[in-house]
Formats: structure tokens, C-alpha cells, sequence
């Protein structure tokens, strides 16, 4: 909610910048935002530094609303602060997809894989990994990119420091690939049914464009094999 702050004070500032000029220290940001959220300053800085972890989701809406927060930026903030898992027993990561996904991902011609909520490789097949070898069963993605993003780009590092949510929808992914050089894909990301916080992600060309032609020479020197496993899908 800090940062949610920091944008909703650099939005307004323009137009407070004549009563802040005649009533210097009159009220001060976070009790702006307590006020519009129709709450106490007080009880608004205990749940900034995580001491009350059971506000209700009127008083987070009304919060989000003041500090222009969208969606999907809220949906992240009541996740963060909602009680249920505590009433819970955590439950295990589940690390073998249900046998329907894995011959569909199998039975598939293009790049796929599928990964958890963590963004675990928990099943790949060959073409994914021709594409990119980080997609092998036991890596993830998150870790990897952060770590090989964070030394090599400053405005990787700017990005991520702000902590901003967005969910992972379609798109298109580039690949800068050793053999075949420059590719764009577009993913498409599917949940499986029956198998929590799951997704089958695949990886598809626009027909009959150079890249499609890049992934059918990358697919030749895949060599798929014939045998199948819970992990690792030729």
C-alpha cells in the first residue's frame, strides 16, 4: 500500500500544488488517504506495516479506490492479507499433472509445457525445450529470468523494484535462439481442471510466417521420442 501511496500522491499532485502551497503541513499523505478511505490514520498505518492482517474487503476496496488501484493490483492485496490459509494446513506443491493433461501435452505439434503457480516446469515436451532449455521439468522460469536479468539490465532492475502486479495472460514471446536466431511466438496459457494453480502453456507461430518456418526446422532437430513420461513428454 506504500507504493499504491507513492502513485496516488504523484497523480494528485498537480492538483494539490495550490493548497499545499497555503496550507504547507496541514495533512500529511497517508492521513489524505486514510480519510478518502473513510478510516482512521492510525488504524491505516497498522495495516501499511502489516499489524492488523484481517481488515475487511470494504475497507481494502475503499483503500484501493482512493489510491487508483486497479483490479488485479487489488485481487494481489486481498490475497496477501486474507485469513483462509491460515485456517488451513498448507497443502504440499503438487508436482505431477493429472494423466489427461499429459497426453494432451503429448499429443501436441507445438511448444507446450505445464507449470504451476510458482512457475515450476513440472512437464515439457521436446519442441518446448529445443525452444528454450530452460523449460526443462524442475527449473523455473521466475528464478532463472530474475537472476539472469537482474546484473545485466539496470532497467530490469528499476521494473522489478516497484513490485507492480499484473496477471500472466497471452502474448508474444520472443526467443533470441542459437540456431534459430530472432522467434516470435504467441502464448496462449490454459488452467487444467482438477489440478490447482496449474496451467498448460503453449507456444504457437502466425501461419505461414518465418518464424513458423523456424520451429518446423527446430521440431526436425528435435527428434522426438516416442516414449513418454510424468515429467519430460517427447
Amino acid at each position: 500500500m506504500c507504493r499504491g501511496r507513492e502513485r496516488c500522491r504523484r497523480r494528485a499532485a498537480a492538483r494539490r500544488s495550490h493548497h499545499c502551497r497555503s496550507r504547507t503541513g496541514s495533512r500529511r499523505p497517508v492521513e489524505e488517504v486514510a480519510m478518502l478511505a473513510g478510516v482512521s490514520a492510525d488504524y491505516y498505518l497498522q495495516l501499511e506495516r502489516g499489524r492488523d492482517r484481517n481488515p475487511s474487503p470494504q475497507v481494502l476496496e475503499s483503500i484501493a479506490r482512493v489510491l487508483h488501484l486497479d483490479d488485479e493490483a487489488l485481487a494481489h492485496m486481498l490475497t496477501l492479507v486474507t485469513d483462509v490459509p491460515r485456517r488451513r494446513r498448507r497443502r504440499p506443491r503438487q508436482r505431477t499433472p493429472p494423466p489427461g493433461a499429459l497426453k494432451l501435452l503429448a499429443s501436441l505439434v507445438q511448444p507446450a509445457y505445464i507449470e504451476n503457480r510458482y512457475f515450476d516446469v513440472l512437464a515439457s515436451n521436446a519442441l518446448a525445450r529445443a525452444v528454450d532449455p530452460r523449460l526443462t521439468v524442475g527449473g523455473n522460469q521466475l528464478r532463472e529470468l530474475t537472476g539472469e536479468l537482474t546484473p545485466a539490465s539496470p532497467r530490469f532492475r528499476q521494473l522489478w523494484a516497484k513490485h507492480e502486479v499484473r496477471g500472466q495472460t497471452g502474448g508474444v514471446v520472443r526467443f533470441d535462439h542459437p540456431q534459430g536466431g530472432d522467434l516470435a511466438l504467441n502464448r496462449e496459457r490454459m488452467s487444467i481442471a482438477g489440478a490447482e494453480g496449474m496451467m498448460l502453456v503453449v507456444f504457437h507461430p502466425e501461419p505461414g510466417s518465418s518464424d513458423a518456418d523456424k520451429l518446423k526446422l527446430l521440431a526436425s532437430a528435435a527428434m522426438p521420442s516416442p516414449t513418454t513420461s510424468h515429467k519430460e513428454l517427447a
